[in-house]
Parts: structure tokens; C-alpha cells; sequence
């Protein structure tokens, strides 16, 4: 009954060339209110990470090199490699490349990786690398979801402390408070305040762009870092403080995951349109105006963002900070909860309660448990850090890890399904690939500093998501090793049996075998329904599953049926509804009336587990905590079976 594991699957069709709407529009007109929405909702979901990075990242790349440079040659030079970071890692690499990677309309670290797994013409080592980065992508993305929301939050209220000393004492207390109730309101759902979070992110990119430009008309000669040559100054004086500064460069990228995660939610072209002429040109304006200000002013970069605003609007931009942060924070959260969901279908986690928090739009979701954990862990980092400059040090090395798969998958699906030169594709990619390599070694030089809590977060998650792959793989053996096959039990199936009225659902991890359950009702109980149907949950490697491709449904004789239901990763399965669309395959059930049986499994250590001793004792763990299969398959509870049996891996 569980998901098979990612490397394991080869299920799905090619790249379907989705569009990039809601569907066609009858008049240009109505085609333009809806790009207008779709692009207002992408500002609300999509650039609140990257969006609020002006707080932070210009600062502690000036900061990363004082002492080292001179002030004109730091500011100039750190502008000039932020700038071009932004041009072509987020605009180049995600937006105009990555995202026309999409898996049936869908983004982000595991969709890629299921595209490009399914690539023609690749080795089985090859499917397992991508398998593996799919693991340990979700890992650092899991661990980057964490200081997300500490760091942004953090970085807002700090604004206080440029208003008066005084405040420094109240920005741990109400991070804190704001960050709790921020956890508190997930399970009421978020889809009603979401419609003020576009609003107010537009709000916040016309604040960045107007103080920046105000900066930058003051002292216009900061344009002249748009010439890389003074990145390349910055190397050439200075070539290892240079190096050491990259790691705080890659803070004003963080966020690119998401604009290509939340593509499915949007579509490609709104999220283009939305990064290419509203926030990129908001950001560059912001940043070359804290540019402009460091210039008149070097004194001021510890409060570089707010070194732009005039005393009269700081109060107002800490609490749009706070919004925009706020916002922020929320989309990771929610890019959590999907991902999780992701996993769980996929087979890389245990069954967890998945709710849905509105009935129109299927990314709204809440899943407790992984709520709970991201909500101690992100207390715990402000009490630990308690300051964005601290946590600066902890930040991005997640993000780097996460951008060399992307180039990895993405190069693939290049070569293998765009067909491009492979000349080209491997110049192409092997030099993005140098470029996250180079970002990502300058960030592990802060693994010391705070670099080891993200690695530490995603190291645990590897393991636990590695051990329920390796586990599941080891306990489904062992159950097809037991098991009796389906063909053989039918030829016995009316000898001395007695057959009720009624229909008996019974779950089952595969079709040709019979499913223990089964075999424990008829030892027990002594009979067989009049129809049986053996049903059989699979997880194709797609986002969405087509509802004429939902059903495999067979007749075996002597009232025994098959059904295997597919559903993608990006749903949630529901076997009583998608049994009532069996009619259509010639097989009509009254699931109102069926009684469905499932097994209850109790896990017994062997003498000599494959696992080993702690994988086996940790995969057990996991197994207990898992929720049930009854509320996981949404069957009816005053109809459900359960039998239980023991087995040893």
C-alpha cells in the first residue's frame, strides 16, 4: 500500500507542453486580466523570499569584506557580483532555462528530478544519481525551510534598532511572538489572507524601487558596477576575501527555487513577466541605492537597507518589512507542506495527515506533524542565533546544494528531451555547474560559523527519508516472499469455501499476490464475499493524473477483480471516489456498502536485518508513527477492517 520509491519508478509520459494559463481566453482583453492576476498572485507567493533578500545581503557582502578592501572598491565590487547573480543565476538559469522544464505544468527539486528520470536512453547508475539528488535536494530544501522564516523575520525587526538603540532588547521577544503566530494560523488555513499578500509584496517592490531610485539619482556614478570588471577588481586586490564574500552573495538569489516550485500554481509566463518587470528592476534599484548610500556614507553598512530611508518612513518600511517577511515566511512554510506531501506519495516519507484548507485551490494545505517540527526548529534557531547578521553565516549553503541538482537535472532534460546540441547543453550546463560549485564551496567556509545547522537538518532528514526508502524496499520484499500468488489461490478459490453477498475491498501493495488481509479473513472468518476486489495504489512520477488514466481495472473470474488506481504526486488518494469511477470500465461496485479491509502489520527485528541495527530500529519507528492506511486512503471508518499480522525484516 505504500508509494514505491522515486529511483524505483518508471511510470509517466514525456514532457507535456502545458499552457502556461488558466486555459484560453475568448478576447485579448480577458487575456490581460487574467496575466494581471495570475502575475499579482505570483508576487504575493512566488518573490517573497528573494524579495525581502535587500534586507540583508548587500550588507553582509560589504561586511564580509572589511578590513580586506577599500570601501569604494567593496561596495562597488559587491554591487557588481549581486547584480550579475541576479542576471544570470535567477534570470538566465530559473526563469528563461529551468522553467521550461516543466513536468505536466509543475516545478521544483522533485518534478525535475521525476522528468529527468524518465529521460530516454540512460543508464541504470544514472537514474539512481538522480534519485539520490532528489533525496538529498528535498533534504537541504527542508533545512533551508527552516531558516527561512528566522532570518527574515529577524532582519525586519531589526529595523527598530535603526529608529533607537533602545528597541535592540524587544527583536528576539517579538521575532518570536510573530513567528509562533504565524505557526498557530496555518491549520485555519491561509487562503483568504493570501488574497492581501499580492497587494501588499507589490506595495513592498514600489517602497524598494522608489528609496532605492532616491539613492541612486543621488550619487549616479554607482552605476558604473553594472561593469563586471569590478567584481573582477575585487578578486585581482583581494583574491581570498573576494572568494569568502561569494557566500554572502548568494543571499540575494535565495528564493530562485521557488519562483520555479511554484510555477504550477501560476504558470511560467505570469511568474516570468512578474520577475522581469516588476521585481527584478525593484531589486536592482534598491540595491544599487544601498550601493549609492555606502558610497556617501561607509559608516552605515551595518544598516545598509535602512541607510536609504528617510527618518520619517523607517517606522512604516519595519512594518511593511515585517508584512513582506511575514509573506515570506508563509511561502516557504507552504513550499514545506508540498514538498511533504511530495515525499509522502513518493515514497520517501511515512504516511502523515494531509488536510486541505480550501476547497478550491488543491496547494492550500496544513500537515500538523511537519507544522510542529518546523515551528520548534524555527524557535529554537532564533534563540540560538538571535540576530539575522548571526544567522547570515547559517544561510545559503542549502541553496547552493539545491542549485547544482537543478543544473544537474535540468542539463539532462536538455540533452535528453529538448534535444539540444550536446556540445552546446554540456557548455551550457557545465558552466552553470562550475558556478554553483564555486558558490557552494565559499558557503561551506561558514559551516563553522552556523553553516553546520542547515547541513545537520538535512543530513537528519536524509537519513530518516533514506532509511523509509531502504526499509519500505526490504519489508515489501518480504511480503512478496511470503505471499501466495493471486493465480494460484483463484484455482482454489471455490473448493470448500463459502461465498456471502456483498462486496470486500482489500488493500494490497501489488495485484498478482494475494493480500494478507484477505488470507487472515478467510483463515479466521472462514468465507469470501461474493465479489472481491483487490485494489492496488500507485504514485506515477507526474504532478497530476489524467482522470481517463486514473483506473486499470481486471476481471479475473469467479467474482475477483483487480484495480489499480494511479494518482501524481501532487495529489492525494482517495480510494472510495475513485472506485465509483470503476462503472465505466465495466465494473459497477456500491462503495456505500462495501466493507474494506486492510492489515495491520506488526514489525519484528530479524536476527540478521538488511538494515542493519539502528536503520532497522529507526524504519521500525517511522512504521509506528505512520498514520493509518484507513484515514491515509480516506476510507470510511464504520466500514473498515482491520487485521493484523506479524512480520520480521
Amino acid at each position: 500500500m505504500a508509494a514505491e520509491p522515486l529511483v524505483e519508478k518508471h511510470v509517466g509520459d514525456p514532457l507535456a507542453d502545458l499552457p502556461e494559463t488558466n486555459g484560453d481566453h475568448k478576447s485579448s482583453a480577458n487575456d490581460r486580466r487574467s496575466m494581471g492576476g495570475l502575475m499579482l498572485g505570483a508576487m504575493g507567493v512566488v518573490f517573497g523570499d528573494i524579495g525581502t533578500s535587500p534586507l540583508y545581503a548587500l550588507r553582509a557582502t560589504v561586511l564580509a569584506t572589511e578590513g580586506g578592501l577599500p570601501n569604494h572598491v567593496a561596495v562597488m565590487g559587491s554591487l557588481s557580483m549581486i547584480f550579475w547573480a541576479l542576471i544570470l543565476v535567477v534570470t538566465v538559469k530559473y526563469v528563461l532555462i529551468i522553467m521550461r522544464a516543466d513536468n505536466n505544468g509543475e516545478g521544483g527539486t522533485l518534478a525535475l528530478a521525476a522528468l529527468a528520470h524518465r529521460s530516454p536512453r540512460m543508464t541504470r547508475r544514472i537514474k539512481g544519481t538522480i534519485g539520490i539528488g532528489a533525496i538529498v535536494g528535498l533534504a537541504l530544501f527542508f533545512g533551508d525551510g527552516m531558516l527561512t522564516p528566522a532570518i527574515t523575520v529577524m532582519a525586519a525587526v531589526e529595523g527598530l534598532k535603526v529608529e533607537s538603540n533602545t528597541f535592540s532588547h524587544l527583536v528576539v521577544p517579538l521575532s518570536l511572538a510573530i513567528l509562533v503566530v504565524l505557526f498557530l494560523i496555518q491549520s485555519r488555513g491561509t487562503h483568504k489572507l493570501g488574497k492581501l499578500f499580492g497587494p501588499i509584496m507589490v506595495l513592498w517592490f514600489v517602497a524598494l524601487a522608489g528609496f532605492g531610485l532616491a539613492s541612486l539619482l543621488r550619487t549616479p556614478s554607482i552605476l558604473e558596477a553594472l561593469n563586471p570588471w569590478y567584481a573582477l577588481v575585487m578578486f585581482l586586490e583581494a583574491p581570498w576575501v573576494a572568494f569568502v564574500s561569494l557566500g554572502a552573495v548568494v543571499l540575494a538569489v535565495t528564493g530562485c527555487e521557488a519562483l520555479y516550485a511554484d510555477m504550477g500554481h501560476f504558470g511560467r509566463k505570469p511568474i516570468q513577466y512578474a520577475w522581469l518587470f516588476v521585481a527584478l528592476p525593484a531589486l536592482l534599484m534598491n540595491y544599487f541605492g544601498q550601493g549609492a548610500a555606502l558610497l556617501r556614507h561607509p559608516e552605515e553598512a551595518n544598516i545598509a537597507f535602512f541607510s536609504v530611508i528617510p527618518h520619517w518612513a523607517h517606522i512604516p518600511m519595519v512594518i511593511l518589512a515585517t508584512l513582506a517577511a511575514i509573506i515570506a515566511s508563509q511561502a516557504v512554510i507552504t513550499g514545506v507542506f508540498s514538498m511533504t506531501q511530495q515525499a509522502v506519495q513518493l515514497g520517501l516519507l511515512p504516511r502523515m495527515e494531509i488536510r486541505h484548507t480550501s476547497a478550491t485551490d488543491y496547494g492550500q494545505i496544513y500537515v500538523p506533524r511537519m507544522n510542529i517540527l518546523l515551528a520548534v526548529g524555527v524557535v529554537l534557531i532564533v534563540l540560538i542565533f538571535k540576530s539575522s547578521d548571526a544567522l547570515t553565516a547559517a544561510y545559503g549553503i542549502a541553496v547552493t546544494g539545491v542549485m547544482v541538482i537543478d543544473t544537474f537535472n535540468a542539463g539532462i532534460v536538455a540533452g535528453k528531451q529538448w534535444r539540444w546540441p550536446l556540445i552546446f547543453t554540456f557548455c551550457l550546463f557545465g558552466a552553470m555547474g562550475i558556478s554553483d560549485v564555486i558558490f557552494f564551496i565559499s558557503n561551506s567556509l561558514k559551516i563553522p560559523e552556523g553553516g553546520w545547522l542547515p547541513l545537520f537538518i538535512a543530513f537528519a532528514v536524509f537519513v530518516g527519508m533514506d532509511t523509509w526508502r531502504r526499509g519500505r524496499r526490504v519489508h515489501l520484499e518480504k511480503v512478496r516472499s511470503e505471499s501466495l500468488p493471486l493465480s494460484l489461490f483463484l484455482e482454489r478459490a471455490d473448493k470448500s469455501t463459502t461465498r456471502v453477498a456483498g462486496l470486500g475491498v482489500f488493500l494490497s501493495s501489488r495485484n498478482d499476490i494475494v493480500p494478507g488481509a484477505l488470507l487472515h479473513n478467510l483463515k479466521h472468518n472462514k468465507v469470501l464475499h461474493e465479489r472481491v476486489v483487490i485494489v492496488n495504489v500507485v504514485v506515477d512520477d507526474t504532478p497530476l493524473v489524467a482522470p481517463a488514466k486514473r483506473l486499470d481495472v481486471e476481471k479475473l473470474g469467479k467474482g475477483f477483480y483487480t484495480v489499480r488506481i494511479h494518482h501524481g504526486f501532487f495529489e492525494m488518494p482517495d480510494v472510495p471516489r475513485a472506485l465509483q469511477e470503476a462503472r465505466r470500465f465495466g465494473l459497477a461496485l456500491d462503495v456505500d456498502t462495501a466493507t474494506f479491509f486492510i492489515g495491520r502489520e506488526t514489525l519484528v527485528p530479524a536476527e540478521k536485518s538488511e538494515l542493519g541495527v539502528l536503520r532497522n530500529a529507526l524504519y521500525r519507528a517511522m512504521a509506528g508513527a505512520a498514520l493509518s492506511p484507513a484515514r491515509f486512503y480516506h476510507l470510511p471508518p464504520n466500514r473498515v477492517v482491520e487485521l493484523g499480522t506479524q512480520i520480521t525484516i
